[in-house]
């Protein structure tokens, strides 16, 4: 049965990723789609510019170039779109820019080449991912103008070595120190290997491509240097082009955030409530491969909303009247509770976060019902349609925004039942939750597989089961008290 269980996680993992491959892609404006192909243009001139002005090459070598240099530029927006579904229109500019950048540098200045291409490289895979940065690294090194720099074929195969270590790496890098502990290393590396292979005394190797150790030390420097600098200014590029780093992340899942404070202060039912959502979403998300990060710290600040009027949501209220009974109003109580979606994306757009936190806002609520004030008001003969008992959305549009969706359903409902509920209870109230949330079409544009829905009802039994537990009933004396 266990392995069972693992060939049917191989088969969902390599399912999922041929899924998330088949996302729809976010449309840019037409005035977006000009700009970045006037910016593609641009590089096409520059990269080729040293092959227009020598007279002895012929037009039609000339527009062979310029077409393959323009593919070249195609396919990494391609990559980068398929990688990051929801790229946004700065995120693109800023790869090309990069690639513009290292064009211009490269063509007009002799500067050591791994200086050029692996410091974006590091900031490409900490925003966008690994598959996106590798692509650029080829892409900048594929067809470019001849300079100087780049003569020494022994330095280029380096520099290559040195971005692609970079990027894999830097895809993975989870805080400020890893990433200077990177940059470190990869300095050291490359003057070790340098001395290694085309120091011009070495013995062992004797290549053409040779440079004096005075060189090689410098460049080793001018490398540290660059991606020092880099490591500075990454948060400017987070703020600037919305990147979303594993670092960021981390920072933003802080619970000493003051946005975060302020919940558990004010809003204390809430901050429990999804701290609990939290730790089923992220086991389901652990289980597809999914975004853990992402969903951990989204999943924190999926309800921020309530903030606005803590006590008019249950989790807050202590004993006593609830202000939905007296209010007596049905369509307003829903109007109450959509606000908290409003006022939700309203504080993290004055707090800055990104746009991937603040989606979680109003996808884990999608256009579901709020049920109960919709009975509430069919009791009261008011004349009313389903929609306006229905949130506004829109519905998840990634597979983490739906994960938390379903957590947040099932959390209530797990931690409701019985302590002495069996397995197969828990398991039958969380399918229920799903499928109902299924045949509401909530989840039709996430891209959850039927597959991934089974294994995140396995996870929500697993976190249950988990935290579910009875505790001994200790002796206690006049005198004495055990615990």
């Amino acid at each position: 049965m266990q392995k069972l269980t693992r060939l049917v996680k191989r088969i969902e993992m390599k399912l999922g990723r041929t899924v998330s491959l088949s996302k729809k892609t976010k449309s840019f404006k037409p005035i977006e789609r000009l700009i970045i192909f006037l910016t593609s243009i641009f590089i096409v001139l520059v990269s080729s510019h040293q092959n227009i002005i020598n007279s002895e090459i012929i037009f039609i070598d000339l527009l062979k170039i310029s077409l393959e240099t323009f593919l070249y530029c195609s396919a990494l927006i391609i990559v980068s779109k398929k990688e990051n579904s929801m790229i946004s229109f700065n995120q693109v500019i800023l790869l090309l820019s990069f690639l513009l950048l290292a064009q211009v540098i490269k063509t007009n200045f002799e500067v050591n080449p791994i200086a050029i291409i692996v410091p974006p490289s590091l900031i490409i895979s900490q925003g966008l991912g690994t598959l996106t940065s590798l692509t650029w690294v080829a892409v900048s090194a594929i067809n470019w103008p001849d300079s100087t720099a780049f003569n020494n074929n022994d330095l280029f195969l380096i520099t290559i070595i040195s971005a692609i270590i970079v990027a894999i790496i830097g895809g993975k890098v989870r805080n400020r120190a890893q990433l200077l502990q990177l940059a470190i290393f990869v300095s050291l590396g490359v003057f070790i290997v340098e001395s290694i292979l085309i120091y011009d005394k070495t013995p062992l190797i004797g290549l053409e491509n040779s440079l004096p150790i005075d060189k090689i030390y410098s460049q080793s420097v001018a490398v540290l240097v660059s991606l020092l600098i880099t490591n500075l200014v990454m948060p400017i590029f987070e703020s600037v082009f919305g990147l979303l780093t594993k670092a960021r992340l981390l920072e933003l899942a802080d619970q000493e955030n003051p946005i975060l404070r302020r919940l558990s202060i004010e809003a204390p039912g809430t901050y429990e409530h999804t701290l609990l959502i939290c730790g089923l979403a992220e086991e389901a998300t652990r289980m597809i491969r999914g975004d853990v990060d992402l969903i951990k710290t989204g999943g924190l600040y999926h309800d921020i909303g309530k903030l606005h009027a803590p006590n008019w949501f249950i989790e807050n209220q202590t004993e006593g009247t609830n202000p939905h009974e007296e209010l007596d109003d049905p369509i307003k109580s829903c109007q109450i509770l959509q606000k908290h979606v409003d006022e939700g994306l309203k504080i993290a757009k004055k707090n800055r976060l990104p746009k991937p936190i603040a989606d979680f806002i109003p996808e884990h609520q999608g256009t579901l019902k709020m049920g109960y004030f919709l009975s509430k008001a069919r009791e009261k003969g008011q004349n009313i349609e389903e929609n306006q008992f229905r949130y506004k959305g829109p519905i998840p549009q990634s597979k983490e925004t739906a994960i938390l969706m379903l957590a947040d359903g099932c959390e209530a409902a797990l931690r409701a039942m019985d302590i002495n509920a069996t397995d197969k209870e828990a398991y039958q109230t969380i399918s229920g939750i799903i499928s109902s949330r299924e045949k509401d079409g909530q989840l039709s544009e996430s891209y959850l597989s039927k597959a991934e829905i089974f294994l995140i009802k396995k996870s929500f039994l697993k976190v249950w089961k988990r935290i579910r537990h009875r505790r001994i009933q200790y002796p206690t004396s006049k005198n004495n008290t055990f615990s």
